[in-house]
């Protein structure tokens, strides 16, 4: 079996697998990283968002082969030195999330767009995050919540816990 390095949420790792195992099982069975969840395995739900050298990537349809020597950030590293993102915090304050599922990729799509746009409208909000289904309906409450965030935005992109 094939082996991968991978830089994950700042640390290398090496994983074996074949080449065409998606990066979200990689990252959960293999990584242990958990937070990253499956939703409709064909990359259309959101659920599995991870970041890729900074940008959102469907992990479930991303083989593992092709993201060797590649940064990846899952929703467990936008986390440093103990102190939440500031988009998780905002999330937490607010009760963004009803069932919870879908959130850290909600989270991670998020996080690329306030990492490209410190200041989205509404609609560059609705744009970022249209491939991102909650199937609780709670997108006014995700749009309030990047607004928030977006004006505690700053350089170290943390808030303590």
């Amino acid at each position: 079996m094939p082996s991968y390095t991978l830089e994950i949420n700042k640390q290398r790792t090496t994983i074996q697998a074949e080449a065409d195992m998606p990066l979200l099982w990689a990252l959960r069975d293999k990584a242990g990283l958990t937070g990253s969840k499956f939703g409709c395995g064909i990359g259309q739900c959101g659920a599995c968002t991870v970041h890729v050298n900074g940008l959102p990537v469907r992990s479930c349809v991303t083989p593992v082969s092709s993201v060797a020597d590649q940064r990846i950030t899952t929703i467990e590293g936008l986390a440093t030195n103990n102190h939440l993102h500031v988009l998780q915090q905002v999330w937490i304050d607010q009760d963004v999330a009803q069932c919870g599922y879908c959130q850290a990729g909600q989270i991670m799509s998020a996080a690329a767009l306030l990492e490209s746009n410190p200041k989205p409208t509404d609609s560059d909000i609705d744009k970022a995050m249209s491939g991102n289904y909650c199937r609780c309906g709670t997108y006014i409450r995700i749009r309030k919540a990047i607004h928030t965030a977006a004006g505690f935005y700053n350089a170290t992109q943390e808030v303590q816990s």
